[in-house]
């Protein structure tokens, strides 16, 4: 894409009203913009950042034989009845209508499997979707991490036996795992051990650590293990130590081993009358946007981990009498099947291009200008400090090799 053809602007102030890194950064860089509290649009580089991140999480969800679908987020009054959480505060609810905006969907898809897992033969089955959600948050906040409309990714999992519930969980830890290490963040985040849902005494949280972090969990020196605040005991549940450091952290997914909660009420059940065991996985795909950028920037700006960024390559055009070679550059970078972000224009002054590729954080820079003459090319990773003069002739080589 030529960047004289993309409408969104970048900013030098960061926006008053916004206190955390995630959204300073993604305004000021023209991936966001901010109706109103709790409530962004996604601008076109933002998007493809959502979208890579998707791809990645249907990749793993796909991996363990999920299925995906798509479930309204408009429900019904009466569902929520059934299973008594009608009045819950986190729903919005539609004035002069019994009708509710989804902020989960335990009691649209417990009805919705009732009608093809008919016998234990059905079983097991593994559902997901990737949709926006709306949440009555009253104290939104901390940018695309506490959002009262915000798009997330929820599985569930229906089971005849409580050994094929925890076998799946076991599986899901597993591809939650793959998301973080292919999104860059595993090393910050921790399986973390938080309040139990219906079924068992501990759900699990997948909390990432950073200083602007919303919760407060202790990881364990000794054992690595993470707990969540409110359930933190003195000392760790796993090994027995008193050995435990607090850290703030943000909540990227969560998993609960949801028992017949939802099936019994709903009378999800096989052919000789047994409820069918559930589990639901959360995964907020905005919010993962959001933890990416909290510990993944410097003072100049964005770092986007090559996996998720919205461009592989930013081409800087430094001045205007060399535009053809900065044409033909572009093409041979598209050719061969680069995703290219090329500053194209011509009002900017050098420093605020490159001021602009820092804060945007595209994870690698080519230059041309005239300094680097007819068969040159200037280029360096956005994490990288040294500058490297590269031949046309051996461009795409040296790029295949930075991308590997």
């Amino acid at each position: 894409m030529r960047q004289t053809e993309l409408f969104s602007k970048t900013f030098k102030e960061n926006p008053k009203d916004e206190k955390s890194p995630n959204a300073q950064l993604l305004i000021r860089a023209g991936f966001i913009d901010k109706l109103s509290s709790g409530i962004y649009s996604f601008l076109p580089l933002g998007l493809r950042v959502l979208k890579n991140i998707e791809k990645i999480v249907r990749e793993e969800m796909d991996k363990i034989g999920a299925q995906e679908i798509l479930m309204p987020a408009l429900h019904p009054k009466e569902n929520w009845e059934i299973s008594k959480r009608w009045g819950i505060e986190e729903m919005f609810k539609i004035k002069d209508e019994e009708l509710g905006l989804g902020w989960t969907h335990e009691e649209i898809i417990a009805p919705l499997m009732k009608k093809h897992i008919l016998s234990y033969k059905d079983l097991p089955k593994y559902v997901y979707q990737i949709q926006t959600k709306f949440r009555n948050e009253p104290r939104a906040k901390s940018g695309i991490l506490r959002g009262r409309e915000f798009i997330m990714k929820d599985l569930y999992s229906f089971h005849d036996s409580e050994d094929d519930l925890i076998q799946f969980y076991e599986k899901i830890k597993k591809a939650y795992s793959n998301v973080w290490e292919r999104c860059g963040i595993k090393e910050k985040t921790y399986l973390t051990l938080a309040s139990g849902g219906s079924f068992s005494r501990h759900s699990h949280e997948f909390q990432t650590v950073t200083p602007s972090g919303e919760d407060t969990i202790y990881i364990c020196r000794s054992c690595g293990v993470a707990i969540n605040k409110e359930i933190n005991e003195g000392i760790c549940p796993n090994c027995g130590k008193e050995n435990l450091k607090e850290e703030k952290a943000i909540e990227v997914g969560n998993i609960f081993k949801l028992g017949a909660r939802y099936s019994e009420p709903f009378n999800l059940r096989d052919e000789k009358g047994n409820p069918v065991l559930m589990g639901c996985y959360g995964l907020g795909i905005s919010r993962l946007m959001g933890a990416i950028v909290e510990i993944s920037n410097d003072e100049k700006g964005i770092i986007w981990p090559v996996s998720v960024a919205p461009f592989s390559i930013h081409l800087i055009l430094l001045e205007d009498g060399i535009k053809k070679k900065a044409d033909e550059i572009y093409a041979i970078l598209q050719k061969s099947g680069f995703e290219v972000l090329y500053d194209d224009r011509i009002d900017k002054t050098a420093g605020e291009k490159f001021n602009d590729c820092d804060l945007m954080g595209i994870p690698l820079r080519m230059v041309v200008s005239k300094k680097t003459g007819e068969d040159t090319i200037e280029i360096r990773g956005r994490k990288d400090k040294k500058i490297r003069l590269v031949k046309i002739k051996e461009l795409i080589k040296n790029v295949e090799g930075f991308f590997q």
